[in-house]
């Protein structure tokens, strides 16, 4: 059974070489087209849209006809499938997925951008997309866009293992109207609206969706509350039991287009959002976060001769509240009746103004300036607790009891309101060197008024050593940089901040290739090589009462490939798929740096039985993960995943129907718990799921 996914590859690799000379004729290429998407074009990779084999970047294209295909509803079902890239739905915090690109894993995961229709859904707290997430519908998407690899060149801070791109639905994607529902396994259910129209000269989208459900996980057979009743002599812990993840959603969003101008409005709340094992110990408690955002753009291709104009101002505004039990009622010896309670909340909004030119009037060039300035700000926190943390001698940091509730939002808050600004400049030039060869280089210098500057370049050579082959050659730095949780933690003595931290920064070579035998037949091949500079980490200090200290202490260095592939071996079945392997060391210790896997095999097929019909199988096989240094549990198993998705696919019909059946063979698949281990057999993923699904077009 350990050879099987070895095996399947070769066989894959044995039958596509045999049918490596079948193409598809023009009206075959037109049909696949309609049925699985234009994937031929990427606007990620320069800001500008651009043949995908000779972008100068390695990029991953998913289609609305790829979500469908794949019968999935959420974000991280569709991003398992891009090469080089694991999701990791269960490590951190209220719902939120750590996206591994490329070995590179940490804890709040702020080493990834994600844009919504380009613009950044980043927070300033931890950095990262909210630490309240809890999914991201696809009802309403029309294609994702993700590039592997830096991009602060163009897109500045965060864009550092990788980027990626949600893009929404336009009133031309929906042509109409749509009603649909979806009912599932754990209590699932959703309800959406999608409407696309023309109203006088604006063009009209707009999209609402609620849904709620009650997810939860296999039984976690001991937690941190385990060793402390050993301790104790106490029966507090409440495992075994599973870990919940439920959460009530409502999401809306309200495009407008007019010519040149563009303008999005968008609100999502998550509220109920089950909390379980922060601390890693079962507890309770839940949590609500709103987010609004908004964009205005103005895209004029030719406002001048020569000369392309883009300007863009938009707005985020996030907020989270939270009762959080940290450890379950009669924790440490029954100093606890009513468990170890802390509600840390906060608001913050962000405001982003850019500019950008591209002037065409120099032959064989292509040259982007663009200018921005940003002003980020958590300018609200609150916290009520009951219990205080201090240091014991002999024992080292413990929580006390303290008599009731009590607000320390103004006298010991684990925050208080900080702002910062950043304005930044870039140059990219696209040089035509001869008919087959391509330049791409790109500079950005960023500006924080709270740690100084940032320069990251960008080289991209490109040949298209025949018309069906192509080559890359990339270089690119990309920067992260600190949160206001890593600069100005306080009154934690587990984490404390730090104002004089630089950003971690990381420098990536790779090497590409393209080629399509023939129109039915393609694949990809990408290696790449990557160092991390001054990753940030919170250090144990020298004096043991004040705990950990945000640090510029660490490192890592990288390295590995992905290959990928797609076969259209009829007009109504193709075979696709991707093997990603990589290996990435932690400089301090030289060991393995853990939580990622080395081997991820993802292999797909869509079978068109019968007109009208599409039968899609996905296999997902995740591989070699060892445990952080330090952390001497036996290694994470692996495991193989198989889901199967039914639907209908009749054009000219107002009804469409799906079933997809996630985990079909009942896997207990498993993502690692952190060091030291306090929940000893990791963290399980949810159990097999039947999920229901209903459309209305009209």
């Amino acid at each position: 059974m350990r050879r099987l996914p070895f095996q399947a590859v070769c066989v894959s690799l044995v039958l596509i070489a045999g049918r490596a000379a079948v193409a598809a004729d023009a009206s075959e290429e037109e049909e696949l087209a309609r049925i699985y998407g234009d994937k031929s074009f990427v606007s990620i990779a320069t800001g500008t849209r651009q043949n995908l084999t000779r972008a100068p970047a390695v990029a991953t294209v998913i289609t609305a006809q790829d979500i469908e295909a794949l019968g999935a509803a959420d974000l991280d079902q569709v991003l398992e499938s891009v090469p080089g890239l694991h999701v990791s739905p269960l490590q951190t915090y209220a719902g939120k997925p750590i996206y591994i690109f490329r070995g590179i894993y940490s804890q709040y995961n702020p080493q990834v951008l994600l844009l919504v229709n380009g613009v950044p859904m980043t927070t300033v707290y931890l950095g990262d997309r909210g630490d309240v997430w809890a999914g991201m519908p696809l009802d309403n998407v029309a294609r994702i866009e993700v590039i592997r690899g830096p991009g602060s060149a163009l897109y500045g801070a965060d864009a550092f293992a990788g980027v990626i791109n949600v893009i929404t639905k336009s009133a031309a994607d929906i042509a109409g109207s749509q009603l649909g529902v979806r009912v599932g396994s754990f209590k699932s259910r959703d309800a959406w609206a999608l409407h696309g129209a023309s109203w006088g000269p604006w063009q009209v989208a707009a999209y609402l969706r609620y849904g709620r459900n009650d997810f939860e996980t296999r039984p976690i057979e001991a937690d941190a509350q385990t060793g402390l009743d050993a301790l104790f002599g106490t029966h507090a812990s409440l495992a075994p039991a599973p870990i919940r993840v439920g959460y009530e959603a409502f999401d809306a969003q309200l495009e407008l287009t007019n010519g040149p101008w563009r303008w999005h409005a968008g609100y999502k709340r998550r509220s109920n959002v089950q909390l379980n094992a922060l601390a890693s110990a079962l507890g309770g408690g839940d949590v609500d976060a709103e987010r609004f955002t908004t964009d205005l753009g103005y895209d004029a291709p030719n406002v001048a001769p020569d000369w392309d104009l883009s300007l863009q101002a938009s707005y985020l505004d996030y907020n989270k509240q939270a009762r959080t039990v940290l450890f379950p009622p009669g924790a440490f010896g029954g100093a606890f009746p009513n468990g170890m309670i802390g509600t840390p909340e906060h608001w913050e909004r962000g405001t982003r103004l850019s500019a950008s030119t591209i002037y065409k009037g120099w032959q064989d060039h292509r040259i982007r300036l663009g200018v921005g300035r940003d002003w980020l700000a958590v300018y609200k926190t609150r916290e009520t607790k009951n219990f205080d943390l201090v240091f014991v001698p002999g024992i080292g940091t413990v929580p006390t009891p303290l008599p009731t509730m009590v607000d320390v939002s103004d006298t010991a808050p684990y925050l208080r309101p900080h702002a910062r600004r950043v304005s930044y400049a870039y140059a990219q030039d696209e040089w035509q060197l001869a008919p087959d060869w391509s330049l791409t280089a790109g500079l950005r210098h960023d500006r924080y008024t709270d740690f100084g500057g940032t320069t990251n370049p960008r080289l991209a050579l490109v040949w298209a050593a025949a018309y069906n082959m192509t080559a890359k050659l990339l270089y690119g730095r990309a920067f992260r940089p600190p949160s206001f949780t890593e600069l100005y933690n306080i009154n934690n003595p587990v984490a404390l901040g730090n104002p004089n931290l630089r950003p971690e920064t990381i420098a990536t070579s790779e090497a590409a290739f393209a080629w399509q035998p023939s129109a039915a037949l393609r694949w990809n091949l990408s290696l790449f090589r990557y160092r991390m500079r001054d990753v940030l980490r919170f250090v144990p200090n020298a004096d043991p009462t004040t705990g950990a200290t945000a640090q510029n202490a660490g490192g890592q260095k990288g390295r590995g490939f992905e290959i990928e592939g797609a076969w259209d071996a009829s007009k109504s079945l193709r075979l696709s798929g991707n093997y990603a392997q990589q290996r990435s060391i932690d400089e301090p210790t030289q060991q393995d740096a853990g939580m990622a896997p080395h081997h991820h095999l993802y292999l797909r097929a869509d079978w068109r039985a019968r007109p009208g019909w599409l039968l899609g199988t996905q296999f997902n096989w995740v591989a070699g993960r060892e445990r952080q240094p330090g952390d001497t549990r036996p290694k994470i198993a692996d495991y193989r995943t198989v889901d199967l998705t039914l639907r209908t696919d009749r054009r000219r019909q107002p009804w469409d129907f799906a079933i997809s059946v996630r985990n079909l063979f009942d896997v207990d698949a498993r993502e690692p718990s952190a060091a030291p281990g306090l929940i000893p057999n990791d963290l399980p993923l949810l159990s097999r799921s039947v999920v229901f699904e209903a459309t209305l077009s009209f």
